[in-house]
């Protein structure tokens, strides 16, 4: 009643937090009953299941309990029962765990360092059980890598089609960093000593850029102590940041501002710390140059500098497409950034990004950042967000349940991290004290050689889903899973990374480099591929290389030893598939590796050039029936030493080697450009200009052919028609054989052939791993012979929409082909282009191609994919 002034007590509304079965079935017994009646009446009362529905199945029989108990038994683990013990074969030998077994249970370990090897002391990657279901796996370099998606090597077609309207994603980890640390000084003299270019030949903005760690560089890694030395392998270098300080016994500076550089002090900004990343085919060769180099550095100066491997501390993940940004803002979700980028991040506290901020979407915003830019971040880890936290309803306060203290509660919820919209930490096992240092201490990814925490296990994780769950439909009380003090969980929820925004400077489809830590490769790669990526192999990313116009090593790069070990192999593999055939369907047998040293033959023999006066009386020219052989078969034995290569010359990959090396011959005349300032609009009044052509026909002749022969890249477009494979040879064409493609009608079948039986002669195997040039003699087909300029490494891909090859040809024969043709032409028929005649090793027919020389193009040609 209202009026005695007693309150009106109020009835709960909620469900049960448990429910007895045996009370609801008998408040529930008549409508079960009737439910009982109607289904025995459809049925006919005949509950026996039909038999044509019938499924076998071994409920009565738990195998799988038995299976597990089995394993349990041999790995030695205690299980429910002790059946050893009870039958008294105390003295038994445990039986040896099944390699099946044995190799589940250490690729599912996931340590801080190292990788897991097989037998033979293969590694595999962290990603090796994902890739292994779903990929061809070979070995290389002392890895189990994925080659590519199961079939025939197909498939070209819809993996552009991923990366121009998608994302890619490629696990990158055999990549290995080499560290420097020492004065700054010294380190800059290690890598003028090592690297071309130089950081001294940059110029002074990039050069300040990548020394305060703003942006990374790449350069070709050489070996140290020669003046033309070998070069080793493409690689990419990046400085510490200047504005961060060097950690000293686990104590670290930050500045909460803007990284002010008049308060960096003088010992923290000679004392640098610097990472070089080497691929796995020549690691150990660019690792050894890198430690000579150093030595050669500490002798001379007499200042200690330390040079260590991060083999099996550092992973890499290369993410590519149209919506590789897309698709790192959805997975990336940062708690601050450390970076000296001038676009718009300095050296941040820690910061709480929330996931729709704005700093957080300019961040991955690739017109904002410039090409080759660094950013270091800690992000959160990617599992423990829910898929969407606004479905979620906010918990039970744990005072009410657990009858904890309300001021001890809103303590406990103050120091809970926020995720950004309301949602609270999933995970109550860890401490906040635990969680802030971790997310503190591992936010730079420079301190990588100290001990950087694991992410938590993932049982650990699904426990946390699973009580997530049974709150959400209140089944079951907190009080239970209230957490022991003593209860301790080895793991962390934040990760440091490093992000380089990679660029061609041609595509902006290229994408980005996440180095993180090693053990927290897997943690990432499924968030990755489960929201949209799709992952490639070494196949796929050579196609897409080529789709760009970028080199790959080591199969673009004919001048390093890894590109003739590589070779070698390939063309071993490729000879037992071939052997295991038939003789009826074997297919043409061609030089692998590729006969280089052959386009001295085109040198000699060319009308332009003459011999040097000192030898002219030794060598005269080139006999008819002359031949060039080339011993592949030793070379690769002792190619992994650094003692031998097949490739008889050099590649010009900057515009400055390009230019002393025309100066070195006294070949400044020749009609090639490398120097000129708006390349593309000073080719087109290049073309124009007489006198050009002119020059060059009074100074042709001192070129001699004792010299090294100099390759520079060009970019293979076929003039009309024709597929471009890899391995073709990249020939001279004649003055007459232009008017074949030019100048005939649609209707006319011409073009240059050669005879089927001369098919296969073009080289000749005298003896295995032995081949020759073979100059015919026989007029007719003397003919149709056209002489090697150089030769193509990456044939077309099938299903690109703008077909390209990447060869290497000789500069100065490609020069003259080009004065050849300007002389030879109208004006307005000329192009920046140079005609060129392709032919596949295994086809009778040439075809006419269009060869763009990238260093007019670019001033660097070091880029690399």
């Amino acid at each position: 009643m209202a009026g005695d002034g007693s309150k009106k007590s109020k009835v709960s509304t909620a469900p049960p937090r448990k429910i007895n079965v045996q009370k609801f079935a008998e408040t529930r017994a008549s409508e079960l009953e009737s439910l009982h009646s109607i289904v025995s009446n459809r049925l006919n009362n005949n509950f026996r299941s039909q038999r044509n529905k019938r499924r076998r199945t071994t409920a009565y029989d738990n195998q799988a309990a038995k299976k597990r108990h089995r394993k349990r038994r041999n790995l030695g683990l205690p299980g429910k029962a002790n059946d050893d013990l009870a039958s008294g074969s105390e003295n038994k030998e445990p039986r040896k765990v099944p390699r099946r077994v044995r190799r589940r249970i250490e690729l599912k370990k996931n340590t801080e360092f190292g990788f897991a090897t097989s037998g033979d002391g293969t590694r595999r990657l962290r990603t090796h059980v994902w890739h292994a279901k779903r990929f061809t796996m070979t070995k290389l370099w002392g890895f189990h890598l994925p080659l590519g998606l199961h079939g025939r090597g197909r498939g070209s077609r819809a993996l552009l089609k991923w990366y121009r309207d998608g994302a890619v994603v490629h696990d990158g980890s055999y990549h290995t960093a080499v560290q420097l640390e020492g004065p700054k000084e010294s380190l800059i003299s290690i890598l003028n000593m090592v690297l071309v270019p130089s950081p001294s030949a940059q110029s002074r903005d990039i050069a300040e850029s990548i020394l305060t760690g703003v942006i990374y560089g790449t350069a070709m890694l050489h070996h140290a102590g020669a003046p033309v030395s070998q070069p080793i392998a493409p690689v990419n270098y990046m400085w510490r940041p200047s504005c961060l300080r060097n950690r000293e016994n686990g104590n670290t500076e930050h500045s909460s501002g803007g990284c002010n550089e008049t308060q960096i002090s003088d010992a923290c900004s000679s004392h640098r710390q610097l990472w070089v990343w080497i691929h796995a085919s020549a690691f150990s060769e660019g690792y050894d140059a890198l430690k000579f180099a150093c030595q050669k550095q500490m002798n001379e100066s007499g200042i200690l500098i330390n040079c260590l491997s991060l083999e099996g501390q550092l992973a890499k993940l290369e993410v590519m497409g149209s919506k590789a940004s897309e698709l790192l803002q959805k997975t990336l979700h940062p708690f601050s950034c450390n970076s000296d980028n001038s676009w718009q991040l300095r050296n941040c506290s820690v910061l709480e990004v929330d996931g729709d901020s704005e700093l957080k979407k300019s961040i991955f915003q690739s017109e904002n950042i410039s090409p080759c830019s660094v950013l270091s971040l800690a992000v959160k880890d990617p599992r423990s967000l829910p898929v969407n936290i606004a479905d979620i309803p906010k918990p039970t306060p744990t005072s009410v349940l657990n009858n904890v203290p309300e001021d001890e509660a809103n303590e406990h919820d103050a120091s809970t991290v926020n995720f950004g919209n309301g949602e609270k930490d999933p995970h109550p096992l860890h401490s906040e004290p635990e969680r802030s240092n971790s997310a503190l201490d591992n936010r730079n990814l420079w301190d990588a050689s100290s001990r950087v925490t694991p992410p938590l296990e993932e049982n650990v994780l699904c426990g946390e889903r699973h009580h997530l769950h049974l709150d959400f439909i209140q089944l079951d009380g907190r009080k239970s899973r209230t957490p022991n003090a003593s209860t301790k969980v080895e793991g962390s929820t934040s990760c440091p990374i490093l992000l380089l925004k990679n660029s061609n400077r041609l595509d902006s489809l290229m994408g980005w480099s996440v180095i993180l830590p090693l053990s927290w490769v897997r943690v990432f790669w499924i968030p990755f591929v489960s929201k949209g990526a799709h992952a490639i192999g070494l196949r796929e990313k050579r196609w897409i290389a080529c789709e760009v116009g970028m080199p790959q090593f080591p199969s673009d790069f004919p001048d390093c030893n890894a590109h003739l070990s590589f070779m070698v192999n390939e063309g071993a593999a490729l000879e037992h598939k071939v052997e295991q055939l038939p003789p009826s369907v074997r297919p043409l047998k061609v030089p692998m590796p590729l006969l280089w040293n052959s386009v001295r033959l085109t040198l000699d023999k060319g009308s332009t050039i003459v011999q040097d006066p000192q030898i002219s009386g030794q060598k005269d020219n080139i006999d008819d029936n002359s031949l060039l052989s080339s011993e592949n078969g030793d070379c690769a034995i002792t190619a992994a030493t650094g003692h031998c290569n097949s490739f008889d010359g050099f590649v010009g990959r900057t515009s400055s080697i390009l230019i002393d090396f025309l100066s070195e011959i006294n070949a400044d005349h020749l009609l090639l450009f490398p120097h000129i300032p708006n390349k593309k609009t000073r080719l087109l009044e290049l073309m124009k200009d007489e006198s050009i052509l002119r020059k060059g026909q009074c100074s042709v002749h001192q070129i001699t052919s004792n010299r090294r022969l100099c390759f520079i890249r060009v970019l293979l477009h076929a003039y009309k028609e024709g597929f471009i494979e890899e391995g073709a040879v990249v020939c001279a064409p004649g003055p007459s054989d232009l008017s074949l493609w030019i100048s005939r009608s649609e209707n006319n079948e011409g073009g240059l052939q050669i005879s089927q039986s001369s098919v296969g002669s073009y080289f000749k195997e005298q003896s295995p791993s032995k081949w020759e040039l073979w100059i015919p003699q026989d007029p007719v087909v003397r003919e149709s012979h056209r002489w090697p300029i150089g030769f193509v490494t990456t044939g077309f891909v099938r299903g690109s929409k703008k077909l390209v090859a990447e060869a290497f040809c000789e500069a100065v024969l490609l020069a003259q082909l080009r004065e050849e043709q300007w002389s030879g032409m109208p004006v307005k028929q000329r192009r920046k282009e140079i005609y060129v005649l392709v032919r596949n090793l295994r086809s009778s027919a040439y075809r006419l191609a269009l060869a763009t020389v990238v260093l007019e193009q670019e001033e660097e040609d070091v880029l690399f994919l």
